[in-house]
């Protein structure tokens, strides 16, 4: 059973309550921004703070300065919270304005995000498939490189792989039920033949304990008994154990792995594939943001890194298209 938190102890306790209410009443879970109010909840215990109308931008840089964030996008991170509590707090009419001066700190330093193409996907699927079991995990060669394909094959995040009950796979419709989301929304996603043929293999070698599970179990476990969820830390662990073995080359300037990027390496991957087919992204962008579970595809665009053969293939569009427009002014 989950702890409750316990209550907010500053004097603004209800304010920071009422917002974290107001913004989860619209479907948001806001776990980590009530993490960050707890931490100003607990600089304000200690200072001479009794009602809004005190919090002056003296007080929030002296939050700000006492939480130390080495990494910029940490930094603003917490500011931006504070920011969105203040800015509520206006449009509720509890101060008049915003009290927060303070800017964000520029990003320095950021790196391109590696991006797997279909050739390395398919040999980390398959050094994956090939882990021993332990006394604490059985079919782990099975459960990671499933895991891992529809990461990539699908652009599932990981939270919503390991999350996935039995019975959220349509066997005969080949649609996958995707519940309680980052969002706190539900969505379904279609897969093909080949994620299909994959997931019955792992049904089928799964047997002859498949049976006794029940359709709430988890789809993935490495329970004995299949009643276990995996924790997304776990699997995080074992892909930075794996990627070195596959002796690849990270370019300079690009980050190196992480496994959020097959999520990040399917959303480029489905662009390439749209310019390829002659498809214009700009029609689709709304599709694949609702795939990925995205609440805005402004959301979506972060993931469409510019890629080489992104460029080339864009390029060939406005070639083409230019190339009609010109044969137009010279005939």
């Amino acid at each position: 059973m989950r702890r409750q938190p316990r209550p907010f102890q500053s004097s603004l306790a209800g304010h920071f309550a009422d917002f974290l209410r107001h913004h989860r009443a619209l479907g948001k879970s806001f776990q980590t921004e009530e993490r960050a109010l707890r931490l100003f909840d607990q600089y304000l215990v200690e200072q001479p703070v009794h009602n809004p109308a005190e919090i002056t931008p003296a007080v929030l840089e002296g939050f700000l300065g006492s939480r130390t964030r080495p990494i910029s996008k940490s930094y603003n991170h917490l500011l931006g919270v504070v920011r969105r509590w203040c800015n509520w707090m206006v449009r509720q009419e509890r101060i008049p304005h915003s009290p927060l001066l303070l800017r964000p700190q520029r990003l320095t330093g950021t790196k391109v995000p590696f991006l797997f193409d279909p050739v390395t996907a398919r040999q980390l699927l398959a050094i994956a498939a090939q882990l021993p079991d332990n006394n604490h995990a059985r079919q782990r060669g099975l459960v990671y490189s499933t895991v891992f394909a529809l990461l990539y094959g699908l652009g599932l995040r990981v939270g919503e792989a390991v999350r996935l009950r039995i019975r959220d796979v349509d066997w005969v419709r080949h649609v996958l039920t995707i519940r309680e989301t980052k969002f706190a929304k539900s969505r379904l996603v279609p897969f093909g033949p080949k994620i299909a043929a994959m997931l019955g293999d792992y049904r089928a070698r799964r047997k002859p304990g498949w049976a006794l599970l029940d359709d709430a179990d988890p789809l993935f476990s490495f329970d004995p008994k299949g009643h276990d969820l995996i924790h997304p830390g776990t699997i995080s662990q074992t892909f930075h154990h794996l990627w070195p073995r596959l002796n690849i080359t990270v370019p300079e300037g690009v980050a190196h792995p992480r496994l959020h990027c097959l999520r990040h390496s399917f959303a480029v991957g489905t662009l390439l594939g749209w310019y390829r087919a002659g498809i214009n992204p700009n029609e689709r962008l709304l599709q694949l943001s609702t795939f990925m579970g995205h609440s805005h595809p402004s959301s979506t665009s972060v993931y469409l890194t510019i890629t080489s053969e992104l460029f080339q293939e864009a390029n060939r569009r406005f070639e083409r298209f230019a190339g009609v427009l010109l044969k137009g002014v010279t005939t």
